[in-house]
């Protein structure tokens, strides 16, 4: 990837894409990147469509707008798909990854796509074994760091870690479920 990579999620309200494009700055910048996370709502309700973004550089970034020309999506949500265009602006060379039991060529063909890399991980179901509740945002990170090598995947283990450890200081499980989520999809996710 070129030295600027925009990161677009695709969720509804409560499925974390806010907080997963904040943690993916968070580990971005404590590997040394300039970055930028922000979240778009539309309706603020549970459940209604919403957005966030990243912007992730190894020089300092001068842009302060809306994502148009992502070079990575991340869709939380698959029930998304066909309801609005999650593949609006992506990059010739873009990356698309997908929590979906489905394999990536049925996901290609489901969105039509031609020459841009489709990657799937049931994300879902992995948090449900791992964290014991529906949130796919953290294992979708672990995906991405594999399918774009945006940074280091230990290093970005530890930033996850410290970051964890501090919000769930008191709950060792969660800090334990979210890490292997976030391996296990490291290690599971699919693509062509």
């Amino acid at each position: 990837m070129g030295k600027l990579v925009e990161v677009r999620w695709h969720g509804r309200g409560g499925q974390g894409a806010k907080t997963g494009a904040m943690l993916l700055a968070e580990a971005a910048s404590v590997a040394g990147k300039f970055v930028q996370g922000f979240p778009e709502y539309g309706p603020e309700r549970m459940g209604a469509p919403m957005l966030a973004f990243d912007r992730i550089s190894d020089d300092p970034i001068g842009l302060h707008c809306h994502v148009t020309s992502p070079n990575v999506v991340i869709v939380l949500d698959p029930t998304l798909i066909g309801k609005i265009d999650v593949t609006e602006g992506l990059t010739e060379d873009g990356v698309i990854v997908i929590n979906t039991h489905q394999p990536p060529q049925e996901m290609r063909s489901k969105l039509g796509l031609k020459g841009r890399k489709v990657f799937t991980v049931d994300a879902s179901r992995i948090s449900i074994e791992t964290i014991g509740r529906e949130i796919p945002n953290t294992p979708l990170m672990g995906a991405v760091i594999r399918v774009t090598g945006l940074m280091d995947f230990g290093k970005f283990i530890e930033v996850m870690k410290d970051e964890l450890t501090a919000k769930f200081r008191n709950k060792p499980e969660v800090i334990e479920g979210n890490l292997k989520a976030i391996n296990r999809a490291f290690e599971e996710v699919q693509g062509e």
